[in-house]
């Protein structure tokens, strides 16, 4: 009787789904399960990163690829996104189920549409005086290429427009996660402890931002590009393992993308954008 050969990026799946298991526990304290969402999106990143990047390089190779390692990298990679999509649609469910548990709790995350006035004064002081000089929004031309975009950092993906005009502008912004904390502690109201993201902090202040130009609408997007940063395991035996390791590292801030993830809010004219310019 012949065995069914399961390849390894499809086994790592299900252990990574496990993950994302205990983040659905409700046995689990709440912190924590928040924390098994963190491993399960961290463990993802690299997996594309090694893994995934490795399937793509030799699905190029065409039927020699299947023949050493006997089975398709292409058939896996499609595999491989299907169970993603299904692992992040759960993924968003348990996220909303632990934001509803945080609300029970009176700790709620909210966003700069929902400010109360002391807090919409606390986010602007915020902003000029811990994020504004921080950021390079950097406007998207079709005559110009790409900034390098940063491995696994988050970028707001930007829509400039005027009332009553087709005058539109794209724009784009790294959120500087390395540099200040993801969610921001409000003001304390009646509701309880708020909390907000980085991300719309800088949303509150595009106007600011954009000043010098003549735009009065503004909408950004969430995106995050993960980079292609397999270890070449060279055959020259004097290089270190740490050199190769780090040049494996410094690889990634110029890798080619492996995997673009994006609101799916996004307009179309904008993400249409944004893949011609990545060549996804």
């Amino acid at each position: 009787m012949s065995r069914t050969y399961i390849p390894k990026e499809i086994s790592w799946l299900s252990f990574n789904e496990r993950v994302l298991q205990e983040a659905e526990n409700k046995e689990v304290p709440l912190i924590e399960r928040f924390k098994f969402l963190g491993i399960y999106s961290n463990n993802l990143d690299e997996y594309f990163r090694v893994r995934v990047a490795t399937l793509k390089r030799l699905s190029h190779l065409g039927n020699k690829s299947k023949d050493v390692l006997g089975y398709s990298p292409k058939a896996t990679l499609k595999k491989i996104q299907k169970i993603v999509l299904e692992q992040n649609t759960k993924f968003e469910k348990i996220y909303t189920m632990l934001i509803q548990e945080l609300a029970k709790h009176n700790i709620h995350i909210i966003n700069e549409k929902q400010l109360n006035h002391e807090q919409s004064e606390f986010v602007r002081s915020y902003f000029h005086s811990e994020v504004r000089t921080r950021l390079m929004p950097f406007l998207l031309e079709k005559d110009k290429e790409m900034p390098n975009l940063t491995d696994d950092a988050i970028y707001l993906a930007i829509i400039l427009k005027k009332k009553d005009s087709d005058k539109t502008r794209y724009a784009l912004i790294e959120v500087p996660t390395n540099i200040l904390p993801r969610l921001i502690i409000l003001p304390d109201s009646e509701t309880g402890r708020n909390l907000i993201y980085l991300d719309d902090i800088i949303r509150f202040g595009l106007k600011d931002i954009f000043f010098i130009f003549d735009f009065d609408e503004f909408s950004a997007y969430t995106i995050k590009l993960t980079k292609d940063a397999e270890l070449e395991i060279a055959d020259d035996i004097s290089e270190s393992y740490i050199e190769k390791l780090s040049k494996s590292l410094h690889q990634r801030k110029w890798g080619s993308p492996v995997r673009f993830i994006y609101d799916r809010k996004m307009p179309a004219d904008l993400l249409n954008i944004l893949t011609k310019k990545l060549n996804f």
